[in-house]
Order: C-alpha cells, then structure tokens, then sequence
C-alpha cells in the first residue's frame, strides 16, 4: 500500500489520510510515479503551486480566426506562470506554458502526469472568473474564455481532484 498521510494534530505518533482516497494499492508504475513526482517536488525549479487565475487578455490577429490569448496565473509564490493560446486559421489551437515573465518560442504543454500537470489540472477552476476578464471587449472575452477551456479540455481531468 502506498499511504498520503500527515501527521494527526500535534502528534507525531499518529497520522491522518490526506483524502479519503489516499490509501492506494501499491504497484510498481504508481511507485514509479510518485518517486519522480517527488523528486520533482523537491528539486529548486520545481513549478509553483497555483492558487487561481489572474488578468487575461487576447489579441485578435491580422486574418480572421488568428489570434493569442495569454491567461496569467496567480501562484503561492507570486512566480510567473501564464498560458498561453494561439489560433491560427485551419490549424489546431496551440498551447503552452510558461514559467517565466517571457514565452519562449519552445514553450509547451506540460508532459501529462509531471507535477506542472497536476498542478495545472488540479488547481485549475472549471471556468475563468468574470474579473479576469473584466477590461476586455466583449469579442475578445468570449474568445478568451473558450480558449481557456480548450486548455482544461487538454489538460484533462486530474482525477484526484473534487474541483473538476
């Protein structure tokens, strides 16, 4: 068995599931896992803990159906970390993100089941709150909102998580 626990109060003879679910069948794919989700967890780069959405804004392009939406997340850190979303006519939407204040040309989706995914897929709210929103024109919101759910389609469900 593989336990996610905590210690019980001030106790540290006891312990307490983190969640209901937190008592799982030991296997070697979920040891695996949880060791490289661990080491990524402690290594000086790991990715912040997201705690919300922040400003949002897109750019319409030069051609009809082209154009970039950047979503801002807020962090328990205050480190940058933003999505974002570029169409472009008869072309898949692409997405990225970024943990710096610039995008790098490189910048993409996170590998599924790394610890940026599950940050992402876990702390994500089902939809982009009004506020973050609120400066843009109506056009542009709308196109805002619906990429921020291809992203939440593309992350997937995190399947850990009550939120989504």
């Amino acid at each position: 068995m593989l336990l996610f626990a905590r210690t019980a109060g001030t106790s540290t003879a006891q312990i307490q599931l983190v969640a209901r679910d937190a008592q799982r069948d030991w296997t070697p794919a979920l040891d695996a896992q949880v060791r490289r989700i661990a080491r990524e967890v402690l290594a000086a780069d790991a990715p912040p803990v997201i705690t919300g959405i922040g400003n949002a804004f897109h750019v319409p392009g030069a051609l009809p159906g082209e154009g970039e939406t950047q979503i801002f997340l807020t962090t328990s850190d205050q480190r940058p970390v933003s999505l974002s979303i570029l169409r472009r006519p008869g072309e898949q939407p692409r997405w990225a993100v970024a943990l710096s204040e610039i995008v790098d040309e490189a910048a993409a989706p996170p590998p599924r089941g790394s610890l940026l995914w599950y940050r992402l897929a876990c702390a994500l709210p089902a939809a982009m709150p009004d506020r973050s929103v609120a400066s843009m024109a109506a056009t542009d919101a709308v196109i805002a909102r619906e990429d921020y759910q291809f992203v939440l389609r593309a992350l997937g469900p995190c399947g850990r998580s009550p939120q989504r």
